[in-house]
């Protein structure tokens, strides 16, 4: 697979175009990790999502927090979501990329959702660790992958993108098992919940693991 999939290939207007699905189940699944997350906000929270894209979580939660800061490694995303954003004055979105993460500050939320802890690539428990050093005592982090009962539905999702040529042709063959495998060499793995629970006590810190909507594993970890 090319380097930064996300940066050269699925971005801007195309990675808006995913989110634009015509089955409600996704869209269910996609409100139930927003609506998740929400119901751990008081909205006094400083927050930032790594591999935000365009900013479609970013906005649905810049009401429930103080502020929002997205990044995200393609610039095409961050331009065209400024742009999204432009009516919500708490958000901002920014060029970076996960893997050098250059913060000063903490924020009391840390958000790797929609199955960023794969996509992105990262060595989980390493990656989960510098994640937390942005966090102050009692801070929080959200890591989400898919569950699999929602396997049949992902897929069909996935396959709707490839129609729309967001995607190259799903290699049925290879596609098998909670990975999806394309013929223009993208590919899109999982982090069951034993691998969840595994990182989750690799890190040192309080976390749980939960199963939320039959559609997504979370790991959430506090710094304690």
């Amino acid at each position: 697979m090319k380097e930064n999939y996300y940066a050269q290939s699925l971005n801007a207007q195309k990675l808006y175009q995913v989110y634009e699905t015509e089955y409600s189940r996704v869209r269910q699944y996609l409100a139930a990790e927003i609506n998740f997350v929400r119901n751990y906000l008081q909205g006094t929270e400083r927050v930032l999502e790594l591999g935000a894209g365009y900013g479609r979580i970013v906005k649905e939660l810049a009401p429930s927090c103080q502020s929002i800061v997205g990044i995200d490694i393609s610039k095409d995303n961050v331009d065209f979501g400024k742009e999204y954003l432009n009516d919500t004055p708490n958000a901002h979105l920014m060029v970076m990329d996960a893997h050098n993460l250059q913060f000063q500050e903490l924020f009391d939320v840390v958000l790797c959702l929609q199955n960023a802890l794969s996509a992105m690539k990262v060595v989980p428990v390493e990656f989960i660790k510098k994640v937390m050093d942005l966090l102050p005592n009692g801070g929080r982090a959200f890591f989400s992958s898919y569950s699999a009962k929602f396997w049949d539905h992902r897929l069909t999702w996935f396959q709707e993108q490839s129609e729309k040529g967001l995607l190259g042709k799903i290699d049925t063959v290879k596609t098998k098992d909670g990975i999806i495998i394309c013929e223009d060499g993208f590919r899109a793995t999982t982090h069951s919940p034993e691998d969840m629970d595994r990182f989750g006590k690799a890190s040192g810190f309080v976390y749980e693991v939960t199963e939320v909507d039959e559609s997504s594993i979370f790991l959430v970890v506090t710094k304690n």
